[in-house]
């Protein structure tokens, strides 16, 4: 199954709120979702590396959320909707942003250098990355204050935020510090260089 009938599948199966159904519609049909790289140059920086990337979240935090201290001891539970919601959907931030290219690399062995493809990052909208994702999903559907912040915080300390805000966020919606721990557990465990 590629990427996208599996992404396609999970959202028909477990998102059903109103406004679902167009906003699948416009990320299969209106814009580069499925084509489109996770990155420019790091973890899914191929064309459908943003599914992939978000199939990887969700499968990441569907496992972390299914660990019995986390339930037990944390108390952290959330539907199987908001769970698909917030890990299939937290980067649509990336839509419409990535540009097909080529840069210049050294051959180390020719000592040539070599045109090599890339993309290139170009944000037509710069309303933030969290906050662009949660103003792009708003537009079709609503959330949750929980799913709006588990979105909006998904980059937890690596976001380049006030560390007091992240960590008051993290503290107050639990989801939000599961779903930074699944996207960073994708990214550097399944998807960066350490996954090569």
């Amino acid at each position: 199954m590629s990427g996208k009938d599996e992404f396609i599948e999970l959202y028909q199966a477990r998102i059903h709120r109103e406004g679902a159904g167009a906003l699948l519609d416009y990320l299969a049909n209106k814009s580069d979702f499925f084509s489109c790289p996770a990155s420019a140059r790091y973890h899914g920086a191929y064309p459908g590396g943003l599914c992939d990337h978000s199939l990887n979240v969700y499968h990441c935090l569907t496992d972390y959320l299914a660990r019995e201290r986390v339930a037990e001891l944390y108390g952290l539970e959330a539907g199987e909707e908001s769970v698909a919601i917030v890990s299939l959907l937290h980067d649509l931030c990336k839509i419409g942003c990535y540009r097909a290219g080529t840069r210049n690399v050294k051959n180390e062995q020719t000592g040539q250098w070599e045109k090599v493809p890339t993309f290139f990052y170009e944000d037509p909208l710069p309303y933030g990355h969290g906050e662009k994702s949660v103003y792009i999903i708003s537009g079709f559907m609503r959330l949750t204050r929980q799913e709006a912040m588990a979105i909006r915080w998904h980059m937890g300390f690596s976001g380049g935020e006030d560390s007091r805000l992240v960590g008051k966020a993290l503290e107050q919606y639990p989801l939000a510090f599961a779903l930074s721990v699944a996207d960073m557990e994708a990214t550097y465990f399944l998807e960066g260089e350490r996954a090569d």
